[in-house]
C-alpha cells in the first residue's frame, strides 16, 4: 500500500512531469527552430492537404509528401539561395574593404568631418559575424541546416498523416472549452497568415521595387539591393527605406543627380505606397498585426532564431497577447472575436468608412 493519498500521489506525478518536461525542452532548445517551422507549415498547409485528401481521395501518405516537396521548392529552396546572396556580399565587403574606405572618405571630405574609418571597419565585421550566424552559411552550416529541415519534416509529415490524433490532443489538454479552443485555432491561423504570408507579399513587392528602381537608374546590383530590401521589410516603419534611401545619398554625394533623386522618389512614391496599400489590403484579410509588436518580435526573435526570427519572433508574441486575451475573457459568452488585442474592429470601421 503507498504511503502516499491519492492527492499527493497527483502531485509528484506532476512534479516529475515539469521536471522531465523541463528536461526535454532544455535538451531540444538546438532544435526548437525545426518543431516551430513544421508547426507554421501545418498551419498554412493544412487545408491543402485535407483537400487533397478528402476531395482529390489522395492517398494519406502521398499526400503529406507531395505538400511537403512542394513547400521545400516554393520555401526552402529559394531562402538557401537569398541567404547565400546576402552572405557572399557582405564577406565581399569586408574582403575588399577597400570600397568601403573610399566611400567614408568621400563623406569626409563633403562633410568637413573626420569618419573613422576602422571604427565603422569594426562595425561592419561584427555585421558579417552576425549574419553567418544568422543567415545560413552553406559551406560552415550545411548539415545542422539539413538536420532541422529533416527534422522538420519529418515532423511535419506526421502532423500530417495522423492530423486527426493531434488536433483532438490539443483539443483534449488546452485549457479551454472546445468552443473557445476552436475560436483560438481560428486566431493562429489568422496570425500565422499575416505574419507569414501577408508579411512574405509586402517583402517580396518591396524588394522588386526596389530592385526595379535600381536597374532603371543605373544603381549597380539591382538584384542583390532587391533582396536585402526584401528581407529588411519584415522590419516595420523603416524596412526598405534602409536601401533605397542611403544608395540615393550616395548618388547624389558623387553628384550623380538622376540616379540619386530618382531613387529617392521612386522609393517615396512607389516603394512606401506598395507597403502601405498591401498592407490595408492584408489587415482586412487576416490579423492586423500592431507595428510595435513587429518591432519587438523583430529585436527577440533574431537572437534566438538567427533570420528565422523575423518570422518567429512577432509570431510568438502574437499568440501570448492571444494568450492572455482569451484568459481575460475565459468566463466570458461572448466570442473572442470582440475581443481581439490583435485585430482593431475600429480601425477597420474607419478605414471603410
Amino acid at each position: 500500500m503507498s504511503i502516499y493519498n491519492t492527492k499527493q500521489q497527483r502531485i509528484i506525478i506532476l512534479i516529475l512531469i515539469l521536471l522531465l518536461g523541463t528536461f526535454l525542452a532544455y535538451s531540444l532548445k538546438d532544435i526548437i527552430s525545426a518543431g516551430l517551422g513544421a508547426i507554421v507549415l501545418y498551419t498554412l498547409l493544412r487545408s491543402y492537404y485535407i483537400k487533397l485528401i478528402n476531395i482529390k481521395k489522395w492517398k494519406r501518405p502521398l499526400a503529406a509528401l507531395f505538400i511537403i516537396l512542394v513547400s521545400f521548392i516554393v520555401l526552402i529552396i529559394p531562402f538557401f539561395t537569398l541567404s547565400w546572396m546576402v552572405i557572399n556580399k557582405i564577406s565581399y565587403y569586408t574582403d575588399n574593404s577597400i570600397e568601403i574606405t573610399n566611400i567614408l572618405n568621400h563623406f569626409s571630405t563633403i562633410l568637413g568631418i573626420d569618419v573613422h574609418s576602422v571604427r565603422v571597419m569594426e562595425i561592419i565585421q561584427k555585421v558579417e559575424s552576425w549574419a553567418l550566424g544568422s543567415f545560413p552559411s552553406i559551406v560552415s552550416a550545411l548539415a545542422n541546416i539539413f538536420f532541422l529541415v529533416s527534422i522538420m519534416y519529418f515532423i511535419l509529415y506526421f502532423m500530417f498523416t495522423e492530423h486527426e490524433y493531434f488536433e483532438n490532443a490539443l483539443l483534449k489538454y488546452l485549457p479551454f472549452k472546445e468552443k473557445n479552443a476552436l475560436q483560438l485555432a481560428d486566431e493562429l491561423q489568422r496570425i500565422t497568415q499575416s505574419n507569414v504570408i501577408g508579411q512574405g507579399i509586402i517583402a517580396f513587392a518591396q524588394g522588386f521595387c526596389v530592385g526595379i528602381g535600381f536597374l532603371i537608374f543605373g544603381i549597380e546590383d539591382p538584384l542583390f539591393w532587391g533582396v536585402l530590401s526584401a528581407l529588411l521589410s519584415f522590419v516595420p516603419l523603416v524596412g526598405a527605406a534602409l536601401v533605397f534611401v542611403p544608395a540615393g545619398l550616395i548618388e547624389i554625394s558623387y553628384t550623380n543627380y538622376y540616379s540619386g533623386v530618382g531613387i529617392l522618389i521612386w522609393g517615396v512614391l512607389i516603394v512606401s505606397n506598395i507597403d502601405n496599400v498591401l498592407r490595408l489590403i492584408i489587415n482586412r484579410k487576416m490579423a492586423n498585426i500592431h507595428p510595435l509588436i513587429s518591432i519587438i518580435g523583430v529585436i527577440i526573435g533574431i537572437p534566438m532564431f538567427g533570420i528565422l526570427g523575423l518570422v518567429f519572433g512577432p509570431l510568438l508574441i502574437s499568440f501570448f497577447i492571444l494568450l492572455i486575451s482569451i484568459y481575460e475573457n475565459k468566463n466570458s459568452t461572448a466570442s473572442i472575436y470582440h475581443s481581439r488585442i490583435i485585430i482593431n474592429k475600429e480601425d477597420e470601421e474607419h478605414q471603410d468608412s
